[in-house]
């Protein structure tokens, strides 16, 4: 072997005996770590860094220390009208005309029951504003007790159309004047029964206010007793 090639691998031996590894560069020579580090963590910022480990500590300890429950929640208590008013304002909320329109049949269902099972209990809460008031309750017990004549109006009347529509000259003339009677005997009645009336409310009641309630017990005496709304609460010749 030529000196020159003898040289030329005695060079390539040294280099393969301190790398180790074919063509790469000496260790003593700034060869490149066995662990390479990455690039991100060399060019981080350190702020960044920290805001993220205070933000973890921070969360930590709130998860670990207990709230004492005096202290402030972190935002003030609102005042009662303050609240009444947010309640009022989420009750009053917008609706659509379909649904305000299905509330107001709704109410108006429940108002009619509460109506209707009043007027054939006499509960005074939920009776019309024609049937309130102590007055006309003693006006209605007052009709209530007593026999009146008006109240057989309607079944007389049909006895005599009846008998109108024969064509019989004797009974045409019985029902005429059977028609006359009756007519006369209901006024008579109504006068006696709206002047005893009111003479006992100016007793009863001397500072109410007693317009139109012997009106009012007079149309309920031409009503049959049955038929009454508000049911009758008294007995026949029970004093009211």
């Amino acid at each position: 072997m030529s000196e020159p090639v003898r040289r030329t691998h005695n060079v390539r031996s040294v280099l393969l005996q301190t790398t180790g590894v074919a063509g790469s560069f000496p260790t003593g020579l700034g060869s490149t770590p066995r662990d390479p580090v990455p690039l991100g963590f060399v060019f981080r910022s350190r702020a960044k860094d920290e805001k993220a480990q205070s933000a973890v500590s921070a969360q930590v300890t709130d998860s670990k220390q207990p709230r004492d429950p005096q202290a402030p929640k972190g935002r003030p208590t609102p005042k009662r009208s303050v609240a009444q008013s947010q309640r009022r304002s989420v009750a009053n909320t917008p609706m659509t005309r379909k649904d305000a329109a299905k509330r107001q049949r709704e109410e108006r269902r429940t108002a009619m029951a509460r109506q209707r099972e009043a007027l054939a209990k006499g509960d005074e809460r939920y009776l019309p504003a024609r049937d309130k008031g102590p007055v006309r309750k003693f006006a209605r017990d007052f009709i209530d007790s007593r026999f009146n004549i008006a109240e057989y109006f309607l079944p007389m009347a049909v006895i005599i159309l009846v008998l109108s529509m024969i064509r019989v000259a004797s009974l045409q003339n019985v029902a005429l004047l059977l028609w006359l009677v009756v007519i006369v005997l209901i006024v008579l009645d109504s006068a006696v029964t709206g002047f005893r009336l009111k003479k006992r409310l100016a007793e009863r009641f001397p500072d109410e206010r007693r317009r139109g309630a012997v009106a009012y017990a007079l149309m309920r005496s031409l009503q049959m007793r049955r038929l009454r709304l508000p049911k009758p609460q008294v007995k026949r010749g029970e004093r009211p």
